[in-house]
């Protein structure tokens, strides 16, 4: 940056993310104020929040589109985080954010620091955090396979990158949540050679308020006092919203340690006092307003809170507490520090505020007032730094229309990975490299990591049902998916998310729970391309009909783009965080066989497809141009048929079909139970399942009709078991085919009919030792 005494170029401008057109328009709009163009301090301020990471330029006329309202919505889009009612007085907050440039650069303090920001977007609106879950893309890890069956092993260069980034990622993750004292719950991990060069990070979390203890982060109250409580300030994070969060990564040789310091770096047990204090002010009632600092630190927050209570904010830097000495006053109003609060007191309440902060041990300082000027103004010992109009800070930058276009050629064209399967492989060979595969392998080496029972609210633990569920004090239960499979988004943008969608609401289903909001976080390459910006406007445009059609509402979310380096962009990865609730938490579904002697049943529309399935990755298929149509009104009669079963106890197991198709699902269902399942599929089965196929079952390549069956993937399939009557009756609302009975310790699938003949027996030690292949990541 130039000198103070110097004002800055358009050079300058555009080093720091910004574009020679919104330069001049900074300038415009400053000149028509101080006569000038803007110094360093006010350049590094506009570029921050003219980034893409805060101003959503590339995205906001998209999310405009969105449902937003809804029957359970308290708080939706434009606050720290969304909220619905969920009765007893009580609301849940939530919301999903990414930290994915910096976990490239430095996993572990990128993903802590992701966690951290998370859980103060939820406690910054009066909630108490009760649950994270994370989403998480790396590259390939590198298995090795040997002949007809994939199997971990000689894990070579290839995969070197993702599994240290994989190690590093879950262990910041893990170390942050179980320091702090918030259960890690559930989440999801996929490895796609796309993510090599840009992994993707998303962290999800929960938490519980009473309704009237909400607060909004609006400042209001002209002459009331700005302090800023927490950490100290320090160098760390300099800019992280505009170099690194808006633009794309560079390689490795291209000097990405480089890029090291605009990394933040945690403390949990810093944040967790934090916590408590801001909840205490909260409840006390000593603060009008809260919000946490997070990218572009108090640049962001100070010019926000201005923004939405339509007032003016003085701040002087010289008060803010520092870590390092001499820091300029750009480099205090970018830091992104983590662990600090901004809240708006009223005068005659400073004191109590500081009492409170005393208690906790938790630094705090007065450094600005209220005003009625509408301008940021920035001082340093009471001398004027800084003076730009708020509304040109936060609300003029300007919204770009996409150009999309959708591309005549695949944007994936990397060669299809070498086939981990040879062709017309046998089912038993099939099922066990599907269930070893790196993305359907059994995560219980990364959620072993975390603290999933901590504040003894969890009823159901990663793998023991399709979602995670946590107690209400009233008896009643919370229930949380998080979900997308981003190859199928490339395969299709539109379908891929709404298929994300349903798979969110299926998994509630499964436990019984109604889904109540929707939080989601876009991860996109760049937008600016044509092909990118298709991939983005049909995604969105799915997101959107699935949310009206299941009446999930959106109540938040986040958009990070520009998720490519110099091999490609990533495949679009719209992740998708569903919350329901469910009446009873001791009636809360399992995805495990129960009980020995129980059918087994096909539940709901169940159309199989090769297209974008996990099979056709592992025989090197390449991604198809489109996915088969999906009736939404079928798969959600299905969804509420299979969720008032459970709810009344009719079920003793759910799981929907989802990567793998009906043969996994039915080897998951074995595992989680702990029983094996004797199925039989008739010549009946075959045919209407053929029928239902997209064109009639035609298949292609080395895919059978038994193939397809048994491994294509499609949403609105549930495996279920239950008494002979329970599942009568459950066939008066809903499709159920009986397929076969739980019991032993073996997996056999049986061919009925004229062909006659078992396709696959596997024991449940068989199925387990393929199923933990992930684990040698981790050896």
């Amino acid at each position: 940056m130039p000198e103070s005494s110097t004002l800055p170029t358009v050079d300058d401008a555009l080093a720091l993310g910004l574009t020679r057109a919104e330069y001049e328009l900074i300038c415009e709009k400053q000149n028509g104020a101080v006569g000038r163009p803007p110094n360093q301090l006010e350049l590094a301020m506009y570029s921050l929040l003219w980034s893409e990471h805060c101003a959503y330029k590339h995205s906001k006329k998209l999310l405009r589109t969105l449902p937003t309202e809804g029957e359970h919505v308290v708080m939706g889009p434009g606050e720290n985080a969304g909220a619905v009612d969920v009765g007893g007085g009580l609301v849940c907050a939530f919301k999903v954010e990414s930290h994915n440039h910096p976990s490239a650069v430095e996993p572990f303090q990128g993903a802590a620091t992701g966690v951290g920001g998370i859980l103060r977007d939820i406690f910054a609106i009066g909630a108490r955090p009760i649950a994270v879950l994370d989403s998480l893309r790396f590259g390939e890890p590198g298995y090795a396979h040997a002949g007809e069956t994939a199997v971990p092993g000689a894990l070579g260069e290839q995969g070197a990158r993702a599994r240290y980034l994989l190690d590093r990622a879950v262990s910041g993750i893990g170390h942050y949540g179980n320091s702090i004292g918030v259960p890690t719950i559930g989440g999801e991990v996929y490895f796609e050679a796309p993510y090599e060069q840009n992994c993707l990070v998303n962290a999800m979390a929960l938490g519980l308020a009473p309704r009237e203890r909400l607060v909004r982060s609006a400042a209001v109250g002209v002459g009331n006092v700005l302090v800023l409580f927490g950490a100290f300030t320090g160098r760390d994070g300099i800019g992280g919203a505009s170099v690194l969060a808006s633009a794309e990564l560079a390689g490795e040789e291209d000097g990405a340690p480089d890029k090291r310091p605009t990394v933040q770096v945690g403390d949990p047990f810093e944040e967790k006092k934090l916590m408590e204090c801001s909840l205490e002010l909260l409840e006390r009632g000593l603060i009008v307003s809260l919000q946490d600092l997070g990218a572009a630190g108090l640049t962001s927050s100070a010019s926000e809170m201005a923004s939405k209570g339509g007032v003016g904010i003085d701040l002087d830097v010289a008060l803010v507490p520092l870590r390092e000495p001499a820091m300029e006053p750009f480099e205090v109003m970018v830091s992104e520090s983590q662990e600090r609060m901004l809240c708006v007191v009223e005068p005659a309440n400073v004191a109590g505020v500081m009492e409170v902060c005393a208690k906790w041990e938790v630094n705090g300082a007065a450094i600005g007032t209220v005003t009625d000027t509408r301008r940021m103004r920035v001082l340093r010992d009471g001398q004027l730094v800084g003076d730009m109009p708020v509304t040109a800070l936060v609300d003029d930058c300007p919204l770009y229309d996409l150009r999309p276009r959708k591309p005549t050629e695949p944007i994936y064209a990397r060669p299809a990975p070498a086939g981990a399967l040879a062709p017309h492989a046998a089912p038993r060979d099939i099922l066990l490299a599907l269930l070893s595969c790196a993305n359907l392998s059994s995560r219980r080496p990364l959620f072993e990591q975390y603290d999933s029972i901590v504040q003894s609210r969890t009823v159901r633990r990663p793998e023991q049902a399709d979602a995670a569920v946590l107690a209400l004090p009233d008896g009643a239960a919370l229930a949380v998916s998080i979900d997308c499979n981003g190859r199928r988004v490339a395969a299709d943008p539109y379908t891929g998310t709404v298929e994300a969608v349903l798979e969110c609401a299926a998994n509630l289903a499964c436990v019984g729970a109604q889904a109540l909001g929707t939080t989601n976080n876009l991860n996109f390459a760049n937008p600016e391309k044509p092909h990118i910006a298709w991939q983005l406007s049909e995604s969105v445009r799915g997101l959107g009909d699935a949310c009206r059609a299941l009446d999930a509402p959106i109540v938040g979310g986040n958009v990070s783009l520009y998720n490519e380096g110099p091999t490609g962009p990533i495949y679009p990865t719209p992740v998708i965080g569903m919350v329901g609730h469910l009446p009873d938490a001791r009636r809360a579904g399992t995805l495990g066989f129960q009980r020995g002697g129980d059918h087994i049943a096909l539940v709901g529309p169940f159309s199989p497809s090769p297209a974008a399935s996990e099979l056709s990755k592992l025989l090197g298929e390449p991604l198809p141009d489109g996915l088969p149509a999906i009736d939404v009104d079928a798969v959600r009669d299905a969804q509420i048929a299979v969720r008032d079963a459970v709810r009344a106890g009719a079920l003793a197991s759910a799981h929907d079909i989802a990567e793998g198709g009906l043969a996994v699902a039915l080897a998951e269902c074995c595992l989680a139970g702990g029983l094996g399942a004797e199925v039989e599929l008739g010549e009946d089965f075959w045919a209407a399942i053929q029928a239902e196929q997209p064109g009639g079952g035609a298949t292609t390549g080395t895919w059978t009709p038994v193939t397809a069956c048994l491994f294509g993937e499609s949403p609105g399939g549930f495996v279920v078991s239950a008494a002979e009557d329970a599942l009568r009756e459950l066939g008066e609302r809903v499709h159920v085919r009986t397929i076969g009975r739980v019991g032993d310790d073996v997996l056999t699938i049986v061919e009925a009919g004229a062909t006659a003949g078992t396709m696959l027996t596997l024991t449940l030690d068989e199925l387990a030792a393929a199923h933990g292949a992930l684990g040698e990541l981790f050896s």
